[in-house]
């Protein structure tokens, strides 16, 4: 296997017992990049003999018997929307198309300074958020996107060429892309990973996640990101797992791919020992969906005033168009929508005790749309990023085109290192095909 296929975990564990080194990691990833991403476009910005020259400098410190850290030589990449000091942070904006800001996001910084290696800057919807939509294709299928605005980030870790990236999620971002291009993928619980440095568009919604192809990856972020009572989240186990499966209020919303995705993954925990009830979400939430686009929409129209003053010409329709709404919205309707949200919140997480243990629901509707003037469909993702809990998307099936569908698990708001333990159980039973994505597209 070449070192490009192997998990972050994998090829964490590789270097430390000196199998693997990290330039022969980066090697490996950058030859992967050279030959797909002509096709794949996952990558705004690279520059591979910076990422060698950043790999021999980790492989001296190992030589050197210096303390390493949880991400020691693993290649990341990093959405575009998310400040690198050594690296453009163009946000896929024509406005900026250059700009380096000189200093690294909070995000960037914690996982440059647990080893790490910034391998380069991913494509990304503008702004992540609307405008132009990136070049990116999905790996399994070059005529569908790879969903978005994470675009880049999730073609990447989908397509090995990079085992680790940040994506950013203000409506479905972040878990719709792992959805579509057979990854894991974790968006923490809101505002508990520093979001000083992303470009936001939304102070409410906006939350740094990422990417790998394992939970075990998604645990070793979360240990550089020192997520609270990850170190003391023991073991979880399937069996007698109190499960509920929820449609959500979007259900009408579903392809025959997302149903095949949850109804697949309940059988399999139920058939492993779980205890998988349907959950019916109390009336009030109804309203979630139209509050997260209400909410989104209002504060957007605040983020993108100073390149509407700044840039108007160049500004893309669709945003300057928001920031030209501000003067319509209704004083009433916002702050009831911020009020159903933060009464919402709390009653969420009060269904977890002794009936619940996790939520099983569609990280998306199906499969990949084809185009890429898309990015898919993000309903239904919004409701649990507007009750900012914590969710992991796990791959489960393939649709009826034969591209990936995943379905997230989702707990209480600062549950996270208990569900990154439930999720470490399910994992091996929701995703009954794991070698399915390297047999795929390595051969």
């Amino acid at each position: 296997m070449q070192p490009y296929a192997l998990s972050a975990a994998e090829a964490a564990a590789a270097i430390r017992d000196r199998q693997l080194s990290a330039e022969e990691l980066v090697r490996s990833c950058l030859s992967r990049i050279a030959a797909r991403d002509g096709q794949v476009k996952a990558w705004l910005f690279l520059d591979p003999e910076m990422a060698i020259r950043k790999a021999r400098e980790a492989d001296k410190k190992q030589a050197a018997g210096a303390p390493l850290g949880p991400l020691h030589g693993l290649p990341f990449g990093v959405k575009d929307v998310i400040d690198t000091a050594d690296m453009p942070t163009t946000q896929n904006s024509p406005i900026y198309p250059t700009t380096q800001v000189g200093r690294d996001a909070a995000c960037v910084g914690i996982v440059r300074h647990s080893g790490a290696l910034i391998m380069g800057k991913t494509d990304t919807v503008e702004f992540a958020s609307g405008g132009r939509k990136a070049l990116t294709t999905n790996p399994f299928n070059p005529k569908h996107t790879p969903g978005g605005s994470s675009s880049g980030s999730g073609a990447a870790v989908g397509d090995f060429q990079v085992p680790l990236a940040f994506g950013t999620q203000t409506g479905g971002s972040h878990i719709r892309p792992a959805s579509f291009n057979n990854m894991y993928g974790l968006k923490p619980t809101w505002s508990l990973a520093s979001r000083e440095g992303l470009r936001m568009s939304s102070i409410t919604l906006d939350t740094v996640g990422w990417y790998g192809r394992s939970v075990a990856d998604l645990v070793l972020v979360a240990e550089a990101f020192r997520i609270p009572g990850l170190a003391q989240r023991g073991t979880a186990s399937v069996k007698g797992l109190k499960v509920g499966l929820c449609r959500s209020p979007v259900w009408d919303r579903i392809e025959p791919g997302g149903v095949a995705a949850l109804e697949a993954a309940g059988k399999r925990l139920e058939t492993a020992g779980a205890i998988v009830e349907p959950l019916e979400l109390p009336p009030a939430f109804n309203g979630l969906a139209a509050a997260r686009d209400l909410i989104g929409a209002h504060e957007g129209s605040a983020a993108f005033l100073p390149e509407y003053l700044s840039s108007y010409g160049i500004l893309a329709d669709d945003i300057r168009k928001r920031v030209e709404l501000r003067e319509s919205y209704d004083s009433a309707g916002l702050l009831a929508a911020y009020a159903l949200a933060d009464s919402c919140r709390p009653v969420f997480d009060a269904l977890f005790g002794p009936k619940l243990d996790v939520v099983l629901t569609p990280a998306s509707p199906g499969e990949a749309p084809e185009g890429l003037h898309t990015t898919g469909d993000a309903i239904f993702n919004g409701i649990w990023t507007l009750l900012h809990v914590p969710c992991v998307g796990i791959p489960c099936v393939r649709g009826p085109k034969g591209l990936p569908v995943g379905i997230q698990l989702v707990g209480p708001r600062l549950s996270d290192a208990k569900l990154l333990a439930i999720a470490e159980a399910c994992a091996p039973v929701i995703d009954a095909e794991p070698d399915w994505a390297r047999k795929t597209l390595l051969g």
